[in-house]
């Protein structure tokens, strides 16, 4: 068992009350909707990590990021942390930057979202829905 925490940086994007996800392919989770988001590096701040995520995946470059939700995760086989930002007053379109990683990005209603989000971001959703700032 890989003995590393890891850390997650996410990204919540809103539109007129509707969340982004992203169809996963080729990697773990392929198939499910997930936030746009990724590893921490070795040296990088949080927030600079969110950032480069969400421009190297949806092309989306300007916008207020405020934290909304950080989640310890321990799983049998690895321990995620993850932190999430909610982005606001962005401009642009999410554009399919990593075909090979994303199928297509899509906005859902928050009363409607899918049924099928990938395991690692579902208790961000819950956190960010409860309006609290950490779960365990």
């Amino acid at each position: 068992m890989d003995k590393v925490i890891k850390i997650g940086c996410e990204i919540l994007v809103i539109k007129e009350g509707k969340l982004l996800f992203g169809k996963r392919k080729n990697t773990f989770g392929e198939g499910s909707w997930g936030l746009p988001g990724g590893h921490l590096e070795y040296s990088e701040k949080l927030v600079n990590a969110a950032k480069r995520e969400l421009e190297e995946e949806t092309g989306i470059k300007e916008g207020d990021l405020k934290l909304v939700a950080i989640v310890d995760d321990p799983r049998e086989d690895q321990h995620y942390l993850h932190v999430a930002f909610k982005l606001d007053n962005f401009t642009g379109e999410a554009k399919l930057m990593e075909p090979e990683k994303c199928a297509e990005w899509k906005f859902f209603s928050m009363e409607e979202l899918p049924d099928n989000i990938f395991i690692g971001h579902k208790k961000i959703i819950e956190t960010f829905v409860k309006k609290t700032l950490y779960l365990s």
